[in-house]
């Protein structure tokens, strides 16, 4: 079979769960988006994995490396209110009854643009019973001599002022070693306190093993948390970093929009099990549409963008 040039695009159309494959290229990075969530579906420098690939021919598990919108984690009851009206979503969470990951995470986006180093996809959120307003959620990623950069631009392109949060959900790899032989390091100075559905009750300093602001080992740690109040480099940018038992560091970092992360470890969920951890940059913690706090209020015409990305130290 011959090889294919350097930094080459080149896009797999078939009819699979996971939709219409993009392909990118720049020197020894490949990434792959998948159509259905804007997926991240693989991501490696060589032979490394940077993100956890998932097979094309199957659902993406747990999320894996979709967009989150129009709100990001959990909505209790599936439930909120907004001007003395209570809109009702699907819940899909059915033992914690709550709404996961908003509306798009398993529709498919359509090809926007196209590079050889680079892909944008859109879709638009069509109003409905439960979320009655039409935003355009566009994403854009792009190879980079520096690792792969995401941004997420949305607009609001219906009636009335639309609430609304994003988030991503990455499964970072430990490469060839254990989730239990990683550390993580994540910029954020306040643990979010759940409750036994783990939906928020407040926030405290981080503390003991919700400290994460130094290295951490993860031996026999279960995170299904987030925190917020992100810690900020001289270039606004907020940081998490796994690294891995190969001394490999996966660095995901993102911009001022940014203002919560969540982390799980996979422990328990089907398919995952402890294989990577998610570090998901969040506008939002869980329940925003029901607490307003950190809740973007999309004007009409209105427009909201988040860039995040990653790279391999």
């Amino acid at each position: 079979m011959a090889s294919r040039a350097p930094n080459t695009y080149y896009v797999v159309s078939v009819n699979i769960p996971t939709g219409t494959q993009h392909t990118l290229t720049l020197g020894d990075q490949h990434a792959v988006v998948a159509a259905v969530g804007a997926s991240l579906r693989e991501y490696r420098v060589g032979s490394r994995d940077v993100a956890l690939p998932f097979p094309a021919d199957a659902m993406a598990p747990a999320f894996s490396g979709a967009v989150l919108a129009p709100w990001p984690n959990r909505l209790r009851d599936g439930e909120y209110d907004r001007d003395d009206v209570t809109y009702e979503v699907p819940v899909s969470e059915h033992f914690r009854n709550t709404a996961l990951h908003g509306l798009v995470a398993y529709v498919a986006f359509e090809e926007v643009a196209t590079t050889p180093q680079s892909v944008t996809l859109a879709h638009t959120i069509v109003p409905t019973p439960g979320y009655p307003w039409s935003v355009r959620v566009q994403v854009t990623y792009t190879l980079t001599d520096d690792g792969l950069r995401v941004l997420t631009e949305a607009e609001n392109v219906g009636r009335g002022t639309a609430p609304y949060g994003v988030g991503f959900h990455p499964w970072l790899s430990p490469g060839d070693s254990a989730v239990d032989d990683c550390t993580l390091q994540l910029g954020a100075a306040r643990h979010v306190t759940v409750d036994d559905r783990l939906l928020p009750t407040g926030d405290e300093p981080v503390d003991g093993v919700a400290d994460l602001r130094s290295p951490r080992s993860l031996r026999g740690i279960a995170f299904d948390d987030a925190w917020v109040d992100p810690v900020r480099d001289e270039d606004g940018l907020t940081w998490a970093r796994l690294t891995g038992g190969d001394g490999r560091t996966v660095g995901l970092w993102a911009d001022d929009a940014c203002a919560a992360w969540q982390v799980c470890t996979g422990d328990g969920i089907p398919h995952i099990q402890r294989r990577g951890v998610a570090i998901e940059p969040m506008s939002c913690i869980a329940d925003a549409f029901r607490t307003g706090d950190d809740l973007v209020e999309l004007a009409e015409g209105g427009t909201h963008t988040i860039t995040w990305g990653l790279r391999l130290e």
